[in-house]
């Protein structure tokens, strides 16, 4: 695949992409756990066909510690007996909210089984987790940036 441009040599997209990295950073300083984090970036990048995403999130969080199990399984997370409950309710909100466009938004219950798990700071990392991650695959996919060859920290400058 090749990509449709290389954004990140424009004038304007580094710009645009130092704010969302800040952004992101700001939630490393949060209670939210470093590998719902990861489960959500990888669920939501599934959803959205998102290859760069996926390339990096795979890798960082397997560089992190993450089993080989649990990142083969986060396609079927309903399924698998892997991820804990507050983990669970991480990746259905995650799905909810990056498939607004089908029209159900995000369900109450959704949303309570989140509440449940995780406090409002916590909830509100992991809103914005969801929505920067959403933010990442739109630029990527939009713009067919190609995957594989991404190196666990190699971003971690910028």
């Amino acid at each position: 695949m090749q990509a449709r441009i290389d954004y990140l040599k424009t004038a304007l997209a580094p710009k645009l992409v130092k704010h969302l990295v800040s952004a992101a950073k700001v939630l490393d300083g949060s209670e939210l756990p470093l590998a719902t984090r990861e489960l959500v970036n990888i669920r939501a990048s599934q959803i959205n066909g998102c290859s760069g995403c996926l390339d990096m999130h795979t890798k960082d969080a397997a560089h992190a510690g993450e089993t080989t199990t649990r990142l083969n399984l986060v396609a079927c997370w309903r399924e698998a007996t892997v991820f804990t409950e507050a983990e669970r309710a991480a990746l259905e909100l995650t799905e909810q909210g990056s498939r607004l466009a089908d029209g159900s938004g995000v369900t109450d219950e959704a949303w309570a089984a989140a509440a449940k798990h995780y406090d409002d700071e916590q909830l509100v990392a992991l809103v914005t987790q969801i929505a920067l991650i959403n933010a990442f695959n739109r630029l990527n996919v939009i713009t067919r940036q190609p995957a594989g060859d991404y190196t666990p920290g190699q971003f971690a400058a910028h």
